[in-house]
């Protein structure tokens, strides 16, 4: 049985603990021996050094941590194969008609509907588990076409919202919105219960009234993102074309799903984490290699700043006073420095303080 990384990170942290601290130990003998040598005349240093010893333990014990979990973990596999049998499903339906492709949507509000549509889906796609998701997409005109069946491959789907003029596939005529969402939940009904996600993204522009048949168990969840200007009209096929966002409210609540305003803006984080087809990002909490990386950069910022700390910091510093060097040696009571002082009597004076005479 192979030990967990954290166990045997603990180990070999403790194992430098204690080697450091019989380092610190035998560092702080040496330095009691020349103490006045090192800290001046006080012979010792500031108060807060003494945790300084304390302080490379614990950095140095932090890196060693770090690195052997790292060391130790497993690397993530960056794209899994996906299985043969899917058991979650992500059926999309894209409004097609040739509103569009008005250029009204998006952070700047110049991009077309369709394109910002497919950026929007694009976001999603990307948090996919896509091991066991599999991707439907239906376009929605004048009636429902399925455009992509069943595919694990993201790369398809992404070539699909490009912002392609997929209402030259259809007859010319009105928009029936819930018609082709009833069509495509038609399809869901053979999926097992509870496995799709229904995620409509459309303008509202259509004139059909909104009525949706029943819903089939499969669908678990319902999303239904709105795009375009709703208060900025464009004249598209002789009518005014706005986001029409009382009738995407009315098709999310008979769908008992949910609402998004998606004009200007993604779909929220918190709406995609409640998703059971989405996979967690890297970024989402803190896992074990967090931990490690936080280790490492505490344990090597404390080795770093402890240096220029003591040098800067640590010494005390001398407060002996100052005295005048006149004052210091008395020349005018020897009489030094006298009009009748002779080079001889000086000599016999300073002579008074050789060190090896003294000695």
């Amino acid at each position: 049985m192979v030990a967990h990384p954290v166990f045997i990170a603990t180990i070999i942290a403790l194992s430098c603990a204690l080697l450091m601290f019989v380092a610190e130990w035998l560092h702080g003998k040496r330095i009691a021996r020349v103490s006045y040598l090192a800290f001046g005349s006080q012979g010792r240093s500031r108060g807060w050094v003494a945790v300084a010893p304390l302080m490379r333990i614990v950095g140095a014990s932090s890196i060693a941590f770090g690195l052997t979990v790292l060391w130790l973990m497993q690397p993530a596999a960056i794209e899994k194969q996906p299985s043969q049998a899917a058991s979650k499903h992500l059926l999309v339906c894209l409004d097609a008609s040739p509103s569009m492709y008005v250029a009204d949507s998006g952070p700047d509000g110049r991009k077309k509907r369709a394109i910002w549509a497919g950026e929007v889906i694009q976001a999603i796609l990307d948090r996919l588990d896509t091991e066991t998701t599999r991707v439907t997409v239906f376009a929605v005109y004048t009636k429902s076409i399925p455009v992509i069946e069943e595919t694990f491959d993201r790369n398809v789907v992404r070539n699909l919202l490009d912002g392609l003029p997929l209402f030259a596939a259809f007859e010319s005529g009105p928009t029936r919105l819930s018609s082709g969402v009833s069509e495509a939940l038609a399809y869901a009904r053979k999926w097992e219960p509870g496995s799709a996600t229904l995620l409509i993204i459309s303008d509202g522009d259509s004139e059909e009234k909104i009525d949706v048949r029943s819903i089939p168990s499969s669908i678990a969840d319902s999303i239904v993102i709105g795009v375009g200007d709703p208060m900025r009209p464009t004249m598209v096929s002789g009518h005014r074309s706005t986001q029409d966002v009382a009738s995407l409210k009315s098709l999310a609540t008979k769908l008992k799903g949910k609402f998004h305003q998606g004009n200007n803006k993604h779909l929220p984080s918190e709406v995609l984490a409640n998703l059971s087809m989405v996979r967690p990002r890297v970024t989402d909490g803190i896992g074990l290699r967090e931990v490690a990386l936080t280790c490492i950069a505490v344990g090597g910022c404390l080795l770093a700043m402890i240096g220029p700390m003591l040098i800067l910091f640590g010494r005390v510093v001398s407060q002996l006073p100052s005295v005048p060097i006149a004052k210091a040696i008395p020349w005018e009571n020897q009489g030094i420095g006298s009009a009748g002082a002779s080079p001889s009597r000086a000599m016999n004076w300073l002579g008074k303080f050789d060190p090896e005479r003294s000695a």
